[in-house]
């Protein structure tokens, strides 16, 4: 078996850590480095025999990964700060607000950029708020620069020039050119608060936009982490509500996202065993499966035992899909035209 399949096989719970050879630990280390998973399987299995060697890596990356969590924390709060002059509301989205909900996904879980939604029309001040309180541009060229504000969800990224941590800004989930437009206002709107003060989507939003972010708006780099955080919400969401997979359907139709939601939901439980619950009212609820997830699949687990990506072909079909779907076909070919002319 794989390094690759083992790795999802422990996360999954269907194999036992004390049962791997010393050689199969060294791929599966090695894959869920490359996968940026390994602070992950290390919270995961930190209760299981682990060999002396192992043990100690992973309790390093959990020490780690801690320290990561309590400074992405922190970097919402300078937002939260630099926003509060003009009373700009805006969303965590993604790892910080998994974090600062307390989330399961988020144990382990290595969190880069900050990411927040505000409103459209809060967009411009926002960003001149966070340019006043110390954050920069990253990207310098006229034309990137040009591409996000036209056509993309989110404003040119920002990183702090004393901190060096980035924020995106966030107006919309998937970028404005894309073939599903989900409805950010209604996303805002029934936003929750956490213990901690922050706002973050609602339980069926939150999923959804997982599911959006995994198959929607990529070529599933990543797609691995971005699916374990979409197992957990779901199991997360189920203890509070039984009926949540009806709940998070209801949602996903509200923002045109149910065939995105679908495929997630079969996919994470062929990976990760994620539980399905059917239902007949007050619309039908069934998870047939379609003969492209054998395609996902295979994307999902395309790396071999040193971590490198296999399948080069199917790399770049799913390179290609991401901006099809972005995209229409004429947008498309002059946005990939002028990138190849500027290498």
């Amino acid at each position: 078996m794989s390094a690759i399949h083992i790795f999802v096989d422990l996360l999954a719970g269907r194999r036992e850590a004390a049962s791997l050879a010393p050689r199969e630990w060294d791929g599966v280390i090695t894959v869920a480095r490359a996968e940026a998973m390994l602070a992950t399987l290390a919270h995961w299995l930190k209760d299981s025999g682990l060999p002396p060697s192992v043990a100690a890596l992973f309790a390093d990356q959990r020490a780690a990964v801690a320290v990561a969590r309590t400074q992405s924390l922190w970097e919402a709060e300078m937002a939260r700060r630099a926003l509060a002059s003009e009373r700009i509301e805006f969303v965590l989205l993604k790892g910080t607000a998994y974090a600062a909900a307390g989330l399961s996904c988020a144990e382990g879980r290595q969190i880069g950029d900050l990411d927040i939604l505000v409103l459209g029309i809060d967009i411009g001040r926002a960003e001149n708020e966070l340019l006043e309180a110390g954050w920069e541009w990253v990207k310098s060229d006229p034309y990137d620069d040009a591409y996000y504000r036209e056509h993309m969800h989110e404003l040119p990224p920002l990183i702090h020039k004393a901190r060096d941590r980035m924020i995106d800004v966030h107006h919309t989930i998937l970028p404005q050119t894309h073939r599903v437009t989900p409805d950010p206002l209604v996303l805002m709107a029934e936003a929750v608060e956490t213990p901690t003060g922050f706002r973050v989507l609602s339980p069926p939003a939150m999923a959804c936009h997982c599911a959006a972010h995994l198959l929607a708006d990529g070529d599933l780099q990543g797609g691995l982490r971005n699916l374990w955080d979409f197992h957990c919400l779901v199991g997360d969401f189920l203890k509070d509500d039984p009926q949540f997979h009806r709940t998070l359907l209801d949602e996903a139709r509200r923002h045109g996202l149910s065939a995105v939601v679908r495929r997630a939901l079969r996919l994470s439980n062929h990976l990760y065993g994620t539980p399905l619950i059917a239902y007949e009212e007050p619309f039908p609820l069934r998870y047939k499966a379609e003969r492209a997830d054998d395609l996902f699949i295979q994307r999902l687990l395309a790396r071999d035992d040193w971590g490198r990506p296999t399948h080069f072909a199917l790399h770049q079909a799913f390179y290609i899909r991401s901006h099809w779907l972005r995209m229409p076909p004429l947008l498309l070919t002059r946005h990939l035209w002028t990138k190849w002319r500027k290498g």
